[in-house]
């Protein structure tokens, strides 16, 4: 494994073979996606931690989802990475949708995990509030990870996986104030991506109790999927929004199936 920090940008690029882009969601690093590294053994594999989160907090300045893409394409130029398999959690999902919307040429596919299209009113809402909390501190922060670990992940996981817990926990808490409360105004001012032209196959994976990515909204996304190669949409039982982390085995499976039917097609 590689670490390197490009242009500030917290990225680790490991493995050989046919590259997988994974870009975390609010509250995540790259460590989001270490629960899946073993369905991406035969991968190389560049986890970024987007400005203002994980490794890359250090980041001045407003962060929104267009500097998010910026960065990210950035990132693939000077690793001479031309074209991808994306993965993305929750906000990072928004991020792979522009890029697949927008670059077609650099998407291989698109998985999915906890999957939205943008924000409701009520959602863009809550994050300026929480915002404003984060800008509180570490007892802000505090506050803002007890209420989530309550409403992001189920009460299946919060009961039998405490290490799952653990890990959701630690991930909020270690983000900064400041730098969380500009990556939720990032997410409150999400615009869609012209999910229409997306052409690539996407695999959307959710959980029955994910309040922000719930069932009937994912399924509803990918009847807006026309021109996707294929789509497939796989609900997890007593799971929350924390997919990768909360059912490792399941998301291993459906992403190891779907990349393998990438190779073949």
């Amino acid at each position: 494994m590689s670490f390197q920090l490009i242009d500030r940008i917290a990225v680790e690029d490991e493995g050989e073979g046919s590259v997988v882009v994974c870009v975390h969601g609010l509250g995540g690093s790259s460590n989001t996606y270490t629960p899946l590294m073993p369905a991406l053994a035969r991968h190389r594999v560049v986890r970024i931690d987007l400005p203002g989160s994980g490794r890359s907090q250090r980041a001045e300045g407003p962060l929104t989802i267009e500097r998010y893409v910026a960065t990210v394409l950035s990132v693939c130029e000077r690793l001479g990475i031309a074209r991808a398999h994306w993965v993305g959690h929750s906000m990072g999902t928004i991020v792979c949708q522009h890029i697949a919307a927008a670059h077609p040429k650099c998407v291989a596919s698109l998985a999915l995990f906890g999957p939205l299209i943008a924000p409701p009113d009520a959602a863009r809402t809550a994050m300026k509030a929480r915002a404003d909390k984060a800008r509180g501190g570490a007892a802000g922060m505090h506050e803002i990870t007890q209420a989530l670990l309550q409403g992001a992940i189920s009460a299946d996981t919060r009961q039998r996986l405490p290490v799952a817990v653990a890990f959701v926990r630690e991930s909020l808490m270690r983000q900064e104030g400041e730098a969380y409360a500009r990556s939720c105004e990032a997410l409150a001012g999400a615009q869609p991506a012209a999910v229409e032209n997306i052409e690539a196959a996407v695999l959307l994976v959710t959980g029955d109790e994910d309040g922000v990515a719930p069932p009937q909204a994912v399924r509803a996304m990918a009847d807006r999927l026309h021109r996707a190669a294929s789509k497939r949409v796989v609900v997890l039982p007593k799971c929350g929004h924390w997919t990768p982390v909360e059912r490792p085995d399941e998301c291993q499976r459906e992403l190891r199936e779907f990349l393998a039917a990438q190779a073949r097609s």
